[in-house]
């Protein structure tokens, strides 16, 4: 595949709700333009983008997948346009926000039988919030219950954008045989190769195809001074004038053309492709936006994608392939990228060398000897450079902003199977981040759990699938666990004695402790209260580590201790027989005897919630709060009909809460929770608490 000049090139990504038909269409645009001599289907597992064992298991795509083909477009010029198929489902956005990294159009797929949907919705917030310009393929109009003005009205009246539709269907359902063209006011039948023939309009849109026809003119022309006073004055604007305002229309985000489809019977899949090429921006319209220098010094620039400048590249996604290894699918922002190369990880400053350079399409790749500005282009085995990261000549300090998502909010305790498995869980999870940067891998030393974090339950799986297959690790997986504390409610006196004589060197300290509550949330201390000599100062240390270690290792009910004031008030020594750990251990005996004496309670953890839904659902979700036992503290409306609920709940009532309550709000909620502060557990719920502590202690005896 040639390389054409850059104002022929044109990076499209593919974004909408999941099942609307994104991976079919680019089969479908892959098999017109000759690349597949047999388009592939998703149930079949056959298609180019879905080559994941886990996602022809579950007949979705999970991650983005790029698909380059040329196009002989209608202006008789030759086009290379790269496909970047993005996944739909609500786990996988941080796919999506990789793909509009390096896109310069989106189309958002609709389903003409669905609607818009919440995938729908939050495609188009996506390209907004990235300023990428869009079109819509209304697709699966040839399915029963299609209906195209239905989806038209419902993208008018769910984002207020100026939608202007350029074809019309021929028929509807099982009668879907073509398109009417509402600019050239031709009508355009299909047949079952796909190949389309010019006819006139039937009789049944002649007269709506017009109205939309005369619409879309004063659309067009309404962007536009000249050719506005040219319409006025009676001067309508050739069908080629209104294309090139229109696609600069597109460029600016002031338009939103809608066409229509099927992928499945190839009824507009060549038009959608002329109109990629014909209304899409080329790299050359959108310079891409870097920060030049380092730390705070950096300020923004705005890179022209020039061929003759310095190479400069993006990579916007890494996979683990387990022939050729780490692959590293980048965009070129400037200049252009040979074999052997040399150019430097901006962001962690090692330096690379480009040894194999590839064309991916799929899982399929096509060596080449150079990758020009503007197209995509993929490298082999890179040693340091991860996704997100800019490379760039030693001499420029340039970095791509990096993309902030919403946080990981589902999360799940891993334990390797085997000791083979630990052994190499460390380097496989840091391997799995590479590939998929919005996981997370925490440690919590506390709870002695490794913990895995992703959008949603189905991201956590599908990473884990993957950590087995790939990587070759196995884990069960278990609920994070929950933090608890334990303190006391009076106060109380106790001793703690320590006297061991076995011949030789015994062990002997007497040490008295008197414990106390402090307010909630200032912490433990530790206060000396010694006169007289009683207890020699360096034993007194040895006491206050005693103390520590027992409140760390738990109180009357095996949670660690806070909110407690302990006073070392007297104690006895032996000349010979005391020593530091005497004193140490004495500590901790005295520490125990003194809580349980002053009335043990266990404290849960609380969580500031903040969760932002749509208004009809704000009911349904407050009312899950308060069945959560939480505290609903305020209600804000934010604007377009979005409220913003603001919640004090215990942390182990919203372990689950990113499945949940996407169940609640049909996928339109999103939420966010921080560590508050402690609070006591109520006492019908005390022996859960209890049970549960027992059984972690438990498995890990077992393990």
């Amino acid at each position: 595949m040639q390389t054409p000049p850059i104002e022929r090139i044109r990076n499209v990504a593919f974004v909408g709700h999941s099942a609307s038909g994104k991976t079919t269409l680019v089969e479908a645009l892959l098999f017109r333009a000759g690349v597949v001599a047999r388009a592939g289907t998703v149930e079949a597992g056959s298609t180019v983008c879905d080559t994941e064992p886990e996602e022809i298991k579950r007949q979705m795509s999970l991650s983005l997948a790029v698909a380059p083909f040329e196009w002989p477009a209608s202006d008789g010029m030759t086009y290379k346009i790269n496909i970047i198929d993005t996944p739909g489902y609500a786990d996988f956005v941080g796919d999506v926000d990789a793909a509009l990294s390096v896109a310069d159009l989106a189309v958002l797929v609709v389903s003409a039988v669905d609607g818009v949907e919440v995938g729908t919705e939050r495609a188009w917030h996506a390209c907004a919030a990235s300023g990428i310009p869009r079109m819509v393929f209304v697709n699966k109009e040839d399915k029963p219950r299609a209906d195209f003005h239905l989806v038209l009205d419902q993208l008018r009246s769910s984002f207020a954008a100026r939608f202007v539709p350029l074809e019309l269907p021929l028929g509807e359902e099982a009668r879907f045989h073509g398109v009417a063209d509402v600019l050239t006011e031709q009508g355009f039948d299909y047949g079952p190769d796909g190949e389309h023939r010019t006819r006139p309009l039937p009789d049944d849109v002649v007269d709506e195809e017009h109205r939309l026809h005369d619409e879309l003119v004063e659309e067009i022309v309404s962007g536009d001074d000249e050719h506005l006073e040219r319409y006025l004055s009676g001067d309508v604007p050739t069908v080629g004038e209104l294309g090139r305002t229109l696609a600069r229309e597109v460029l600016e985000g002031l338009e939103f053309p809608v066409l229509v489809g099927s992928a499945s019977t190839g009824v507009g899949i060549d038009r959608l492709a002329d109109f990629i090429c014909e209304l899409g921006p080329s790299p050359a319209d959108r310079p891409a936006t870097v920060i030049a220098g380092t730390g705070a010094d950096g300020v923004e620039v705005e890179v022209v994608p020039d061929p003759c400048g310095k190479p400069l590249a993006h990579v916007f996604k890494t996979v683990a392939d387990q022939f050729v290894g780490q692959v590293s699918l980048f965009r070129v922002l400037s200049g252009s990228i040979g074999v052997d190369d040399h150019l430097v990880d901006t962001r962690s400053g090692t330096e690379e060398r480009l040894h194999a350079l590839l064309h991916v399409r799929g899982k399929d790749h096509v060596p080449v000897d150079r990758v020009m500005a503007g197209d995509l282009g993929a490298v082999a085995k890179l040693s340091a450079t991860g996704t997100g990261s800019t490379l760039a000549p030693k001499d420029s300090p340039v970095r791509v902003p990096e993309r902030i998502g919403d946080p990981p909010s589902f999360g799940l305790a891993l334990n390797p199977r085997t000791q083979a498995d630990d052994d190499k869980l460390s380097g496989a999870l840091a391997r799995l981040l590479a590939e998929d940067p919005s996981l997370v891998v925490e440690r919590n030393e506390e709870m002695g759990q490794t913990v895995l974090r992703g959008a949603g339950d189905t991201h956590v799986a599908v990473a884990l699938e993957r950590l087995a297959r790939k990587f070759g690790v196995n884990v069960d997986t278990e609920d994070v666990r929950i933090p608890y504390r334990e303190t006391i409610f009076g106060t109380a006196s106790a001793e703690g004695r320590v006297k061991k004589q076995s011949g030789g060197h015994g062990q002997f300290a007497v040490v008295n402790l008197r414990v106390s509550p402090t307010p909630r949330g200032t912490g433990s201390e530790f206060v000396s209260a010694i006169v007289g000599g009683a207890i020699p100062k360096q034993f007194v240390a040895a006491v206050e580590k005693g103390v520590e270690e027992a409140m760390a290792s738990g109180g009357v009910h095996e949670f660690p201790v806070v909110d407690v004031r302990v006073e070392c008030y007297d104690g006895k020594t032996h000349s010979v027989d005391s020593s530091d750990m005497a004193f140490r251990t004495a500590g901790g005996l005295g520490l125990r005897e003194a809580l349980a004496k002053a009335g043990a309670a266990v404290l849960e953890p609380i969580s500031a919630l903040t969760v932002t839904v749509p208004e009809g659902y704000q009911g349904d979700v407050l009312g899950d709060i308060n069945a959560r036992r939480g505290r609903v503290l305020g209600t804000t409306a934010t604007g377009d009909g979005i409220h913003q609920i603001a919640a004090h709940v215990p942390a182990v009532e919203i372990r689950r809460y990113a499945v949940d309550l996407r169940s609640l709000t049909s996928g339109r909620g999103s939420f966010s929770a921080v560590h508050d502060r402690y609070e006591l557990v109520p006492d019908h719920l005390l022996e859960q608490v209890k049970e549960s502590r027992r059984r972690t202690t438990d498995k890990s005896a077992r393990r």
